[in-house]
């Protein structure tokens, strides 16, 4: 026979370890230093303005 398991202690234990998972997410996110997050922020300008000038332009047709 197997041990017997106190499935309130086991979900509570399960709620621990989500919350902490959760809580490592948020600070890898948000614990950043203000150089950091200018860097990121310069990084993805930079990208996106790159982007920007790689489309090409439909031309409108007129129509008069």
């Amino acid at each position: 026979m197997g041990d017997v398991v106190n499935l309130r202690q086991f979900k509570k234990a399960k709620a621990r370890s989500e919350k902490e998972k959760s809580a490592e997410q948020n600070r890898l996110s948000h614990g950043r230093t203000k150089a950091e997050k200018s860097l990121t922020s310069a990084i993805n300008e930079k990208t996106e303005k790159a982007l920007d000038q790689s489309k090409l332009e439909k031309s409108r047709k007129e129509t008069d």
